[in-house]
């Protein structure tokens, strides 16, 4: 009688045990399964910033901003689930560089340009740059093209803007010609944000290449060495993109999905 006694008590505690783990268990899997939703969920708001310029300096030629360092990290980054918000200094239409939107300089990002009416329409009609607040975003990136060497090197609203993103510790990501915009950028100390940062950009030979060295008002190369970036790069056209903190540089347009990549992951 004890012996059936004893048994009893024993399985008694086994189930009991059982059913706390299995319950457990349960309260892990919902767990697990709500931390998923929410990250699924997690929104990125990027803000995109191109150029007002449309002239190449003296020449009487047009610039602008350079389809594929657009395109590229657009749909990268919206096919992930982005939303992107679109502004120029000016506002209105964004001045598209003509030579960026020649045949020979088709990608399969640009051809998807070509073709989508939605994209076309934001950037026929971008935001006013003044009216955006960094608060409303998760990061900010920069499409090269020459015109930014005109207007976003000295353009007051975005050089308070980048400082407001570092300032948050938010990615802010340059390509090409892009980091011509950090020119009269600066830190929290007062110096240069780029000094003592690994950085990239366009290069003296690559601008060479094009003719342009003695047109444009300044070589990136040369103003973020000056700045005190430590800069490095790749042969020319060769795709490169480097990061140091939040701040993340390309070479050149090859470079524009890399950058993407890069900011894409430091929002996850």
């Amino acid at each position: 009688m004890k012996l059936l006694q004893s048994l009893a008590i024993v399985l008694t505690i086994v189930m009991a045990s059982s059913c706390k783990d299995s319950q457990n268990e349960k309260t892990s899997e919902s767990v697990s399964e709500a931390q998923t939703d929410i990250k699924k969920d997690k929104k990125m708001n990027i803000l995109f910033v191109l150029t007002s310029h449309d002239q190449l300096g003296d020449t009487g030629k047009k610039t602008g901003f350079w389809v594929e360092e657009f395109a590229n990290p657009y749909y990268t980054l919206l096919d992930k689930g982005a939303t992107i918000t679109i502004a120029t200094p000016k506002g209105g239409a964004a001045p598209i560089d003509p030579t960026s939107d020649a045949p020979d300089a088709a990608t399969e990002a640009t051809k998807r340009f070509d073709k989508d009416a939605e994209a076309q329409k934001l950037i026929a009609n971008t935001k006013v740059l003044a009216d955006m607040n960094p608060d409303d975003f998760d990061a900010v990136f920069y499409p090269g093209g020459h015109g930014p060497l005109w207007d976003l090197a000295t353009d007051k609203t975005s050089i308070t803007l980048i400082e407001k993103f570092n300032s948050q510790k938010k990615p802010i990501a340059f390509v090409c010609h892009a980091p011509a915009a950090l020119k009269d950028v600066k830190d929290a100390e007062g110096n240069p944000l780029v000094k003592g940062k690994k950085v990239t950009g366009f290069t003296n030979t690559e601008e060479a290449a094009v003719q342009l060295t003695d047109i444009v008002p300044f070589l990136v190369e040369d103003m973020l060495t000056k700045n005190g970036g430590i800069y490095s790069k790749k042969e020319d056209w060769a795709a490169y993109a480097i990061q140091d903190g939040n701040l993340i540089t390309g070479q050149n347009p090859a470079s524009s999905e890399l950058v993407a990549k890069k900011l894409l992951e430091n929002l996850k």
